[in-house]
């Protein structure tokens, strides 16, 4: 492909995205494929000669387009955002275009260096502490890695190497395998699903500890778990709190979990996957009173602030634990830089290479401003508690808990059977789309706000469609209830036939 056609199937597929953009709505959120429908259409072998790219188009507008979950829909209210927008969309271009792959400052000094800079204006737009900053004159730093996943991930690797360092400088006599058996790591009931992981792939024991009846991680809780591994002769090493937790949104008091874990030496990671974002507005900066208490702290740009997946900007306290953890020298990795503020980021990660992620955070915050950015959350909340409102007219429904942030969690009011039956009913019809969670024993439905292009009216016609199909459920069951006796007098009257 010269540049010329470079240019023509590059506008065309512009136009492609701007137009599926402009129409989502006019697309059912869910897909009406079953498994292997692709699979099934596709050549079984890679073509042998070059293909016209328009031939290419035609396919992705007729095979791949079909089987697309259109997780940018304003009916799409499942999990939480998946941030997109054209402005990261141009981001991305530019970043591909260039092709680099910045594991060492020489590889790509602007990937690097703008990684610094953008991670420096994110973290001052949070208010996290000078500290957790590059720009600081500690140790401190941040980076973008691929996800909420690999931040919990690599906090658990360095804490796991920090505490077998920690214990063999007092005691050096000690068997380093010995040490790693007994390390345990601690997180709420309501972590996503990802942190449980970390522990399975980090060989770490991962104690899930009972939430109170808000959906928080309390101090007496964690300490008690402490205490109780510590009598066994384990060693606690890690902790992460939640900064709105996947079910319900809900928020671990770090004002309390922080000191006790600085008095335990364990490393406290933060995961704000979703809300973090919400930190840019001051009015929700109280939700992560004793952040400096922590020692590394990550959140997803990729969810909530219109930058595609995938980015995942995490701070540390100190970078040179990163570095003791995840140092290998190699002769063709030296590099000729000699400021120490400009980070090696391949001692920071897990793989050496890295994306130049920072090119589509970059033309986020500008494109759109922190303004822009405060307004598009802010939107979200309204647009979520709006949803709320809407709920509380109807008698049949129950919101609970109250709406956190761009979430709201309802049920109908009775038994779980009804409120499983309106999910799985308003699933199978794929005009909108949510998911389940669970708060205090009963199964709820959380409605997400999700997509940047969101508006009132996309809540009422969501809204709608849920009514509708409550009134269905509900009449349905009103008559099953009513045709229970008929039915075992029927079934009694048969078998006592058969009987006679």
């Amino acid at each position: 492909m010269d540049a010329q056609q470079f240019r023509e199937f590059g506008k065309a597929a512009i136009d492609i995205v701007a137009d599926y953009v402009d129409n989502i709505r006019q697309r059912d959120v869910l897909p009406s494929v079953e498994p292997g429908y692709l699979v099934d259409v596709l050549p079984e072998n890679a073509p042998e000669q070059p293909e016209e790219w328009k031939d290419v188009l035609k396919d992705f507008n007729d095979l791949i387009l079909p089987g697309i979950t259109h997780w940018n829909s304003p009916r799409f209210h499942a999990f939480f955002p998946s941030g997109s927008s054209y402005a990261s969309i141009i981001g991305n271009i530019l970043a591909d275009g260039l092709g680099v792959i910045g594991f060492s400052w020489m590889a790509s000094p602007a990937c690097t260096e703008l990684e610094v800079v953008t991670l420096n204006w994110l973290g001052k737009l949070l208010g996290l502490p000078e500290e957790f900053l590059n720009c600081s004159s500690g140790p401190g730093g941040g980076i973008i890695q691929s996800s909420a996943s690999e931040a919990t991930l690599v906090g658990l690797l360095v804490a796991k190497d920090k505490t077998i360092r920690r214990i063999t400088e007092v005691n050096p006599s000690l068997d380093e395998d010995v040490i790693r058996s007994k390390l345990v790591a601690y997180t709420s009931d309501q972590c996503n699903s990802s942190v449980e992981k970390a522990g399975l792939l980090g060989s770490m024991k991962m104690r899930l500890l009972k939430s109170d009846a808000d959906g928080r991680l309390r101090k007496e809780t964690l300490k008690k778990a402490f205490d109780e591994d510590i009598a066994e002769g384990l060693i606690p090493c890690y902790a992460v709190a939640n900064l709105g937790t996947t079910g319900t949104c809900a928020f671990d008091p770090l004002y309390e979990l922080g000191p006790l874990c600085n008095e335990y030496n364990v490393w406290l990671h933060v995961d704000a996957a979703y809300a973090g974002t919400a930190f840019i507005c001051p009015e929700y900066r109280h939700l992560m009173k004793g952040i400096e208490h922590v020692d590394s702290f990550d959140f997803n740009p990729h969810k909530w602030m219109n930058v595609n997946f995938d980015c995942s900007a995490m701070w540390v306290k100190n970078g040179h634990d990163l570095l003791q953890a995840f140092d290998v020298q190699r002769v063709y990795l030296a590099d000729t830089k000699t400021d120490t503020k400009i980070p090696d980021y391949r001692h920071w990660q897990i793989p050496l290479g890295r994306r130049f992620r920072a090119m589509k955070l970059w033309t986020v915050l500008r494109i759109y401003g922190a303004e822009g950015l405060r307004s598009h959350v802010r939107n979200h909340i309204d647009l979520a508690q709006y949803f709320a409102k809407l709920a509380r007219t109807d008698d049949r429904f129950v919101v609970e808990p109250e709406p956190s942030m761009g979430l709201v969690c309802f049920r109908l009011k009775g038994d779980d059977i009804a409120t499983k039956t309106l999910l799985e009913n308003l699933t199978k019809k794929k005009k909108i789309y949510m998911v389940a969670a669970s708060y205090r024993g009963r199964y709820i439905i959380r409605f997400a706000v999700c997509s940047r292009i969101t508006k009132k009216e996309d809540i009422e016609f969501s809204w709608n469609k849920i009514k509708q199909e409550a009134d269905i459920v509900l009449s349905n069951e009103i008559q099953g209830k009513m045709k229970i006796p008929a039915l075992d007098h029927i079934e009694t009257v048969v078998f006592s036939e058969k009987s006679k």
